[in-house]
């Protein structure tokens, strides 16, 4: 196997090889910043490149460290502080600004060995489910130069998709993980409310969770393992399981009673063929399992369910827009960012305390209609994705009407942002391929709190359809 064929493997395979010194954590860390040169100008993945502290840290793993992932290269979304590198959220107004500080997950995977080689792009924000920030420029999807990766973990997942770190770092506020997963044929697991901490910055988050791209279920488990637990002084977090996350992914799921649906929750929106036609298949497999399967329509499409979703969501992005304007010392104005950021920062602002509290709590509300309604059933199956990965500038933030951009991402992401209301863990499985050649998705959502028996299924899923040894075509060489 060549040297790039190394970043393709398991980050537990990759850790197991330098435990045992069939490999240096030094040459895979170089491994992946030569991939990094080599690949970076077309893919665009990349904001900063830590190659001499990478080097450095990996210089001091030796064979027999005993921390899970000593050695294997990882790259941090750029909107959670790296002590010494840039911190940017995507936004001009914080593009020079330096964090002093490890962020919990960042502390939590240097803490378990992985070695931080750099930091990936996102929308200014984290707003768009596409990587396409005036800041950075376009980020594309290594199955296709002209399609974007997804967002807003984009430049995550097209990191891991191109073969330049095994595995990376993203974060979900309405499918931010699963939505790039989905584009780019990878894992991508949201995990339940309060599983991961938002320390040290807050004290729990009501939509977003950080999580990781990779490309098997085992890997998913094992890093969730590293990533979850309480922190002193966390508001809420999830109760803690009874086994590792890693152990229940080897577990049997047992026999499951499974819904389906493909009706989308915003009710706009227009599921390709081809994104519904995986959901049948998939549900034929889970079938064929032993599985009990039942469609179903969820009662997710009532009138004003997108503008309220929209407009918690939307408080989020104003509180992170507030905040760049203190790292910038003054008040945000339009000529900070882009036209669609300052819209939604501009509506917010408008609000009452009472209307955004109104908010939160009527989408509460609904979210226990739904749990109450996926209450008889183990798991739920939906499309990843209603469309196809977008043609780059297909969402473009300084359009005439910018808050029209922001629904229209709605109709390409549908299926996604409701688990962020809802709490439920749900992952995005890079089951099929199109005939396009791109990769097709699929989403399956556990019980609140439910991850174990998620992955469980999930690992059952994917010793029966593997997908791990696809390769994009510019890691084949195929794309300029």
């Amino acid at each position: 196997m060549s040297d790039s064929n190394l970043m393709f493997r398991p980050a537990t395979e990759l850790a197991r090889m330098v435990h045992a010194g069939e490999i240096s954590a030094s040459e895979l860390v170089q491994i992946s910043l030569d991939r990094i040169e080599e690949l970076n100008p077309s893919l665009n993945a990349f904001v900063d490149v830590d190659e001499e502290r990478a080097l450095a840290t990996a210089e001091k793993i030796g064979p027999g460290d005993p921390r899970p992932f000593a050695g294997v290269p990882v790259a941090i979304k750029n909107n959670r502080p790296v002590a010494g590198l840039r911190l940017t959220y995507g936004c001009s107004l914080m593009s020079d600004y330096v964090a002093d500080y490890d962020h919990n997950v960042t502390r939590r995977l240097k803490d378990a060995g992985f070695v931080i080689v750099g930091t990936t792009t996102l929308p200014e924000y984290g707003i768009l489910p596409t990587s396409e920030a005036r800041l950075f420029g376009p980020t594309r999807n290594p199955w296709d130069l002209e399609r974007t990766p997804g967002g807003s973990s984009g430049g995550a997942a097209a990191a891991v998709a191109a073969g330049i770190v095994p595995v990376a770092h993203g974060n979900d506020g309405g499918g931010s993980v699963r939505i790039p997963a989905a584009c780019c044929g990878l894992v991508g697991l949201k995990p339940a409310r309060g599983r991961i901490s938002a320390a040290p910055e807050l004290g729990d988050s009501s939509l977003g969770i950080d999580g990781m791209l990779t490309r098997t279920v085992a890997d998913t488990a094992a890093i969730l393992d590293v990533l979850a637990g309480y922190e002193p002084g966390d508001a809420t977090w999830a109760p803690p399981p009874p086994e590792p996350f890693a152990a229940a992914a080897e577990r049997s799921p047992g026999k499951l009673r499974i819904a389906v649906a493909t009706d989308p929750p915003v009710p706009d929106a227009v599921v390709d063929p081809i994104c519904a036609r995986a959901v049948s298949d998939a549900a034929e497999l889970l079938r064929s399992l032993g599985h009990e399967v039942d469609e179903v329509q969820p009662p997710w499409r009532a009138d004003g369910l997108s503008e309220l979703f929209g407009a918690v969501f939307s408080i989020h992005i104003a509180l992170s827009i507030a905040y760049s304007g203190m790292v910038a010392g003054r008040e945000p104005t339009a000529d900070d960012m882009e036209p669609m950021s300052w819209a939604i920062y501009s509506m917010v602002r408008k609000l009452s305390a009472v209307d955004g509290m109104g908010a939160t709590v009527r989408l509460q509300a609904f979210t226990r209609q739904l749990v109450s309604f996926l209450a008889p059933y183990d798991a739920l199956l939906t499309p990843a994705l209603a469309e196809r990965p977008l043609p780059l500038g297909t969402l473009d933030t300084s359009a005439p009407e910018p808050m029209s951009t922001f629904t229209r991402s709605g109709l390409f992401t549908p299926f996604t942002p409701v688990f962020n209301a809802s709490g439920q863990p749900g992952i995005s499985l890079p089951l099929y391929q199109g005939e396009d050649g791109l990769p097709l998705g699929v989403q399956i959502v556990g019980r609140p709190a439910g991850e174990a028996a998620l992955l469980a299924l999930a690992a059952q899923i994917e010793e029966a359809e593997p997908w791990a040894q696809r390769r994009a075509p510019i890691a084949e060489g195929v794309l300029d």
